[in-house]
């Protein structure tokens, strides 16, 4: 094979770009950080919106499942608030510290000859401040979050108004017709027009591009949109998934087709660089 059909070959390599979830993916669900966001969003109800604290436990659950995020949900069923100060009450008071630099998991993505993305429901300020911690800063092209995927809801003030339904979360999340649910104005994983923005944001073929997430509801979704998909913190796969990992340290294990691509690059590049040189000495 000529060497420009295989250098071609190459740049056609199955995949050319990685999105990543933050939260419980690029650090592990052991560090706590999610125990405090549920009790710190469920501290928010009660404080900030009057819900009796009876009820948050089963309404935060059933906001979750149904809106994707809490704070989605809230919304849906008619609280107005400002996002801003919502963020800053939930994640502004984490203990980021628990979070420690990750060597390790800085190494393999610069190792990856691959664009690489965030694509979190977090606000900016949160996934700044996690990839801070982590030492994965200068790791990734651009992030899409919170503010990225709703630039047009960034304050209280909006068009989109419900009655205040709270009653909706007295039945167990499983036996509420969703078709007869509120629609939300945020947009969120896991639903479609989450992805759908992110891949218009980022210019991202879905088709060639490997999503790493510790969600089954998005990797279901991310799968149903093309996307090859990877559930970080599971020892096995499930519907959806093309691969699980156990931790994201085990990237290279589990997708070593990630790196080859790299390897025939460098490989055809140094076998060119020699015919040329080979050619102008004769």
């Amino acid at each position: 094979m000529a060497f420009e059909d295989q250098y071609q070959q190459v740049l056609t390599a199955k995949y050319d770009c990685l999105l990543f979830d933050v939260d419980d993916t690029l650090y592990p669900l052991s560090s706590g950080l999610s125990s405090h966001v549920t009790k710190n969003i469920q501290e928010y109800m009660v404080q900030k919106l009057g819900i009796e604290e009876s009820k948050v436990l089963q309404m935060n659950q059933v906001l979750y499942q149904k809106y994707g995020t809490s704070m989605a949900g809230l919304k849906a069923i008619g609280y107005d608030f400002d996002n801003d100060d919502y963020h800053s009450f939930v994640h502004g008071r984490l203990p980021y510290d628990k979070l420690k630099p990750d060597h390790v998991l800085r190494n393999l993505l610069h190792s990856l000859p691959l664009r690489k993305v965030i694509f979190s429901n977090g606000d900016r300020a949160h996934v700044a401040k996690v990839l801070s911690k982590l030492g994965l800063e200068d790791c990734f092209e651009g992030i899409i979050c919170f503010e990225t995927l709703n630039p047009s809801n960034q304050r209280n003030i909006s068009d989109h108004k419900n009655e205040i339904i709270p009653d909706i979360i007295d039945l167990p999340f499983q036996h509420i017709d969703d078709s007869l649910l509120p629609k939300t104005p945020i947009i969120c994983k896991p639903f479609e027009d989450a992805f759908e923005q992110a891949f218009k944001i980022a210019n991202v073929n879905p088709q060639r591009t490997v999503f790493f997430d510790d969600s089954l509801r998005n990797i279901e979704t991310g799968k149903r949109m093309g996307l090859h998909t990877v559930l970080v913190g599971k020892f096995s796969r499930t519907n959806g998934a093309d691969y699980a990992l156990e931790s994201i340290h085990n990237m290279k294990e589990a997708l070593p087709d990630l790196w080859e691509a790299n390897k025939s690059r460098e490989t055809i590049e140094y076998t060119g660089k020699i015919a040329i040189e080979t050619s102008v000495r004769a």
